[in-house]
């Protein structure tokens, strides 16, 4: 068991009961957080979460609760570069990247450090940029989980408009040319600034709030905007989904979600990665913003009607 790591508590969003968090070494030893959490009986298997680009641990304590009721082991965790793992930059809100091969060392050696405490069987449960990882972790052959589910996950890049072509190749310039630590055209997106009406990520407004108030408590776990590293990370990875077999190596169930007014990634893309994975399905969730497991309750539970028939025949109910 590694040393005990600290958790946020607010009382919007209080640290769900039997769980506490703890720091391991990721693939290069730097020091990255995850925590994990027990049901109350025997548990039906475990759930790996992995939330997306600048989400902490603490923003998932609502769908701990809903796995924890479920009766599964709940292991969530921070990415590098954001929660309370270690960051790249001297500059802690900046979303940075070098690559994914690190992040994938990193899955692994999450599993490999909580792996004993993990009934069986594992679902991987991703949203965004850590659906895009987890994704790319299995398409490179992880085969310790049995199912996988993934909210709106970073399968393509929405670039509001803009050819996507060019802006690869900007960000592929500008990553190597010493650019690649600067924030993303100057905009250093403001955690601290951002307004509900203008986030547009999910029509809730409280659940938006109680995730503003979980920074305002510890703003060390906030993130900033992205940087040409991360950017020319996210293209990277996705043109790797876009022509590796490795998907379509993929050998258990994928279930992927995506929303419906996504301002974020291209539901298209997500249909391709879904229609080439062998046991792979895309359902999506009319009206819903990127963010479906944040959004309101009749969106969020067409997410977990999908979970909950992805995951019955693996770990049926008691």
């Amino acid at each position: 068991m590694g040393e005990r790591a600290p958790l946020v508590s607010i009382p919007q969003a209080p640290i769900p009961d039997h769980g506490t968090a703890e720091w391991f070494s990721g693939a290069d030893g730097a020091t990255l957080r995850a925590a994990l959490f027990s049901p109350q009986g025997k548990p039906r298997g475990s759930v790996v979460v992995s939330p997306g680009r600048s989400e902490p641990i603490e923003k998932y304590f609502e769908v701990v609760q809903e796995l924890l009721a479920r009766g599964f082991v709940v292991l969530v965790h921070d990415w590098r570069g954001q929660g309370l793992s270690a960051r790249a930059l001297p500059d802690r809100l900046k979303g940075h990247a070098r690559g994914f091969k690190t992040f994938l060392g990193d899955y692994a050696a999450l599993l490999d450090a909580f792996g004993d405490r993990l009934p069986r069987p594992w679902i991987a449960l991703g949203h965004s940029m850590g659906g895009c990882l987890t994704t790319l972790a299995l398409a490179h052959g992880e085969s310790r989980f049995s199912a996988c589910v993934l909210s709106a996950p970073m399968l393509g890049l929405n670039t509001g408009g803009k050819p996507a072509r060019a802006a690869r190749a900007l960000a592929w310039i500008f990553a190597r040319a010493g650019l690649a630590g600067d924030y993303t055209l100057g905009d250093r997106g403001d955690p601290f600034a951002q307004t509900f009406a203008r986030d547009a990520l999910t029509h809730d407004e409280a659940r938006y709030a109680r995730y503003m108030a979980q920074l305002t408590a510890n703003p060390d776990i906030a993130l900033g905007g992205t940087t040409w590293g991360w950017v020319d990370f996210a293209f990277s990875a996705c043109a790797w989904l876009r022509r590796s077999p490795g998907v379509e190596a993929i050998p258990i169930p994928v279930t992927i979600v995506g929303a419906g007014e996504d301002s974020r990634v291209l539901n298209a893309d997500l249909k391709s990665i879904a229609g080439r994975i062998p046991h792979g399905r895309y359902l999506e969730v009319p009206g819903a913003f990127h963010e479906i497991l944040i959004e309101i309750d009749e969106r969020r539970a067409q997410f977990w009607a999908a979970f909950d028939e992805t995951v019955e025949a693996l770990a049926p109910r008691a």
